[in-house]
């Protein structure tokens, strides 16, 4: 009887272990995540590099053509799948490895912002080599995640786990809403949990809500006449997109407080004496709720609508982008929270320390500078269903057709505003890098720990359900327009 259960046994030695019903104890895990740390810190000085690359790039949404084939081109040396060109966008890609549940999904984002043009100094340098820079860090979220699938994908091939990784190279997030367009085109029909961050001025990973928003160009067709000799032949397009404006700053006092409206004159004609017959605004409408969104944003319709009425002009408008509010998942977060508390926060060298308060010095309003030791800490752990303010992302869209978890790391120096030359200074020094580094740690241990106990994901789904809906049916507040790759021109 010995000899005939050998083979048996031999059996079970040689299958790899992600192939048995293997739970790793605590400790194990722990031991299992140091490693893959250990791996993520001896390519530190490679992905430091990449993510310098993508930042002399500063490509805007849609033209991220450089940024994304350097992504995808480290995936496949890593053995990936990559699948290109996805979602009708040049940029946009999947890049897949391993087989079978669970499908876990990491986000990478990679576009910059224009006229942020800075050279990575405290000071205000422009750097005359481009027109754009990355003021929200994204040169680091795209190669941060990348590093992190690629741990994830080591434990896979070592048969330490069994399931399926999968990074989404998703382009054009700044206004552009690519995720938006991904999530339409069904990419993430078979994922079980996404996982993604972003670079910021410190560390956090509460589950918090976001603003849903949606934008439009109002373009406003007029007639030209003399301004001076004859300007009665005239229709004014600029006096369209004027009394649009008036109207619609007179309707704020009579939305929800928590709306945000914002518009940019874009095209306001070309001389003076010249009744332009071509006018256009830009419109933002933000609200913690989608329906009011798009509530609101009928009302902004009508205003514009009215608008050309009363100066004699057409209208037309076109939606450019529209993201949902995210939905937030407690028990994701917590998982979250608590591998970021093992990695721990960001420490600065001595150089460091003396750029964060050059930088500091430059900030507007120095009584609410924070402690730059901040950085080393992590924010306590907080549940926002419903935001009271701040921005907008399409990983909104994500959140509400698969349960979503996000963290925050310090990639700028405490203090620093998104959107600003001081960010893109820091995005582009070693303070960035250190914080892509915590991110790419805490998201790997974050995909081992979901790997390793199927409960976690049953408990998160069951949460997202409940907060969701199981009749939810999704409908992109952008409708059926193709990705609007020229956007940025």
């Amino acid at each position: 009887m010995r000899y005939l259960l050998q083979p048996i046994w031999v059996l079970f030695l040689l299958l790899p272990l992600g192939l048995l019903a293997q739970q790793y104890s605590e400790d194990q895990l722990s031991s299992l995540k140091e490693k893959s740390f250990d791996q993520i810190e001896s390519g530190f000085k490679g992905y430091g590099e990449m993510a310098q690359e993508i930042w002399n790039y500063a490509e805007v949404g849609y033209q991220e053509y450089k940024s994304s084939e350097l992504l995808q081109h480290k995936l496949k040396e890593a053995g990936f799948t990559v699948e290109a060109g996805v979602a009708e966008i040049p940029t946009a890609f999947v890049a897949t490895y391993g087989s079978g549940k669970p499908v876990i999904g990491i986000l990478a984002e990679f576009d910059a912002l224009p006229g942020l043009s800075q050279q990575a100094t405290p000071e205000p340098l422009k750097d005359e080599s481009r027109t754009s820079g990355h003021g929200c860090g994204h040169n680091l979220f795209g190669v941060g995640s990348v590093a992190a699938a690629i741990a994830v994908k080591e434990q896979l091939t070592a048969g330490t786990f069994k399931g399926t990784v999968k990074v989404f190279g998703t382009p054009a997030e700044e206004g552009g809403s690519g995720k938006v367009y991904m999530v339409r085109a069904g990419l993430f029909d078979d994922v079980d949990v996404v996982l993604h961050w972003h670079p910021g001025n410190s560390n956090s990973a509460s589950a918090r809500s976001s603003l849903a928003n949606t934008t439009a160009k109002f373009r406003f067709h007029g007639i030209s006449a003399h301004a001076a000799a004859s300007p009665w032949d005239g229709r004014s397009a600029l006096d369209g997109v004027e009394a649009m404006d008036d109207m619609v700053n007179m309707m704020r006092e009579h939305v929800p407080q928590e709306t945000r409206i914002h518009y940019i004159i874009t095209a306001g004609g070309d001389a003076p004496n010249v009744v332009p017959n071509f006018a256009e605004v830009y419109y933002y409408v933000r609200h913690p709720d989608m329906a009011q969104v798009k509530s609101i944003f009928k009302r902004l319709v009508k205003v514009a609508e009215g608008a050309a009425i009363g100066t004699e002009t057409e209208m037309d408008y076109e939606i450019m982008s529209g993201v949902y509010n995210l939905l937030p998942v407690e028990a994701l977060g917590q998982l979250m929270y608590a591998n970021l508390q093992t990695v721990g926060g960001v420490t600065y060298d001595e150089k460091e320390m003396e750029f964060a308060k050059t930088l500091q010095a430059t900030f507007t309003n120095q009584d609410k500078v924070p402690d730059i030791k901040s950085a080393e800490s992590i924010r306590p752990f907080e549940v926002i269903r419903s935001a009271s303010g701040g921005g907008s992302t399409d990983v909104g869209d994500v959140s509400w057709v698969v349960p979503t978890v996000g963290l925050g790391t310090a990639t700028y120096v405490p203090g620093t505003p998104a959107h600003s030359w001081q960010a893109v200074a820091c995005a582009g020094g070693t303070i960035g890098k250190k914080g892509m580094l915590v991110a790419a740690k805490t998201l790997a241990a974050t995909a081992m720990d979901l790997y390793n106990d199927g409960e976690l994901i049953k408990k998160a789904r069951e949460e997202w359900l409940q907060y969701r809906g199981e009749d939810f049916k999704y409908e992109p507040l952008l409708g059926d327009r193709k990705p609007a790759l020229d956007y940025r021109n």
